[in-house]
């Protein structure tokens, strides 16, 4: 990943170094459990200890000739080791190392989005709680239809992040795997103890079978979890874009001291951070297909998975590691306008308040396709003739006969479809609450 989009701590765990890094102490945990077990001499084994290392400049040279990444690393090693290097990466094929490594990059950087993934719900909460009551106006095919809070949508992302979170934690549950069964998974040269002992000693668990590799199954769940949490990201972003153009204005990204919006333009400010959340969920959507693609390998082995993991996996997690942050600032910084809310109800001339008035008029005993009808007729004067809905209402023949002028009047009152406000936060943050 470019370093516009790369956060420091998953250049980190992704780096060149660190890859190699883990792939010795792989290799070093594996000749420990063997040490243990008696396989490896105790005096090689603390020659190994003290001497194991790898030179990046020399793996590549290596690399140059032998066209194998893992036979780089290990001659590399063998070179600071000496003799006793005979011993390391003993029963083992590459994958063994490469796989099993790779499970422990992707707890470390898991374990970071899981991190982001609370500060961003809690953020999100926070926001909710302080406009719980900021009524605004729903809008639904992008017209506008009753009244809502900007709380009660920001509980919609709260409830929402949840789901994400429990997925990216199962996911990365099921990623957390490693292998040392051998060239084909028969595990011909070691025991399963030794893996066992491996992977537990690396936070991992070891796959119950497998073939050269781990299965993709896995790598696809994982980068499925990954896709949808960036798609809801895609969803928040793009309603705060909506919410911040010209015409509608009720709320917006923060816009920094200093910040320019346009090279043309000086007045403008745009929802750029919005819109680059927007983008890079498309990479990770496309991310997910290619770890589709990765499942279907022949037979034990083939590497068609490989050069593509070396692309996708570091770079849908720290693209979502940086998505997740972003969007966190986002919601801590936006700027909420309740004025302009309240303008924007306002501009329908009290056409929001036409279903409250449908279930009145049935309560009285008309029918709904007949109340129906009658509230429709008024609210097309409304918008052909640019009137007042109550003007209307008050006017109508048929519903004056059912409904006296007060009881018209009290239809057109936020608090009656804001009623149970207080119950959906309950239900939704308490028990959000008690699940984390």
């Amino acid at each position: 990943m470019i370093d516009r989009y790369m956060p420091r701590d998953f250049a980190g765990i992704w780096s060149e170094e660190n890859m190699f890094r883990t792939w010795l102490r792989v290799e070093l945990e594996t000749c420990r459990v063997l040490a243990e077990k008696g396989w490896i001499p105790q005096a090689a084994m603390e020659t190994i200890e003290r001497k194991a290392d790898f030179s990046i400049q020399r793996i590549r040279e290596i690399e140059a000739v032998t066209h194998h990444d893992l036979i780089a690393f290990t001659t590399s090693v063998a070179e600071f080791v000496g003799p006793d290097s005979r011993y390391i990466h003993w029963g083992l094929t590459s994958t063994d190392v490469v796989d099993t490594a790779r499970g422990v990059q992707l707890r470390e950087a898991s374990d970071k989005i899981l991190e982001a993934m609370d500060e961003l719900s809690d953020a999100i909460r926070a926001r909710a709680l302080e406009h719980k009551r900021t009524v605004m106006m729903g809008r639904t095919h992008g017209v506008h239809a009753e009244i809502t809070t900007f709380g009660l949508k920001l509980a919609v992302w709260y409830d929402e992040m949840g789901r994400n979170r429990e997925r990216m934690r199962r996911a990365a549950e099921t990623a957390a795997v490693g292998k040392l069964s051998g060239a084909v998974g028969t595990f011909a040269h070691l025991d399963p103890d030794v893996e066992a002992r491996v992977c537990e000693r690396l936070g991992l668990r070891p796959a119950p079978v497998s073939t050269q590799t781990l299965q993709r199954d896995r790598h696809a769940e994982y980068l499925a979890a990954i896709a949808i949490a960036g798609s809801s990201l895609d969803k928040f972003a793009t309603e705060i874009r909506h919410l911040q153009r010209t015409e509608v204005r009720e709320a917006e990204e923060p816009f920094a001291s200093g910040q320019k919006g346009s090279s043309a333009m000086p007045h403008k400010r745009n929802p750029v951070k919005c819109e680059q959340v927007s983008g890079l969920s498309r990479l990770l959507r496309g991310y997910c297909v290619t770890a589709l693609e990765n499942v279907a390998l022949w037979h034990e082995r083939d590497i068609s998975h490989s050069s593509a993991e070396r692309v996708i996996l570091p770079d849908a997690t720290s693209v979502l590691a940086y998505m997740l942050r972003s969007m966190t600032r986002i919601v801590a910084g936006l700027v909420v306008h309740p004025d302009r809310m309240l303008k924007n109800i306002e501009m329908t001339r009290g056409l929001a308040y036409s279903g409250q008035l449908l279930l009145d008029l049935t309560r009285k005993g008309v029918l709904r396709e007949e109340a129906y009808r009658w509230i429709q007729r008024c609210a097309m004067k409304v918008w052909d003739e640019d009137k007042d809905f109550l003007e209307v209402l008050v006017e109508d023949p048929d519903i004056t006969r059912v409904l006296t002028g007060e009881e018209v009047r009290a239809v057109v009152n936020p608090e009656l479809q804001l009623r149970n406000v207080d119950a959906v936060f309950a239900r939704v943050f308490d028990g959000a609450e008690r699940r984390r």
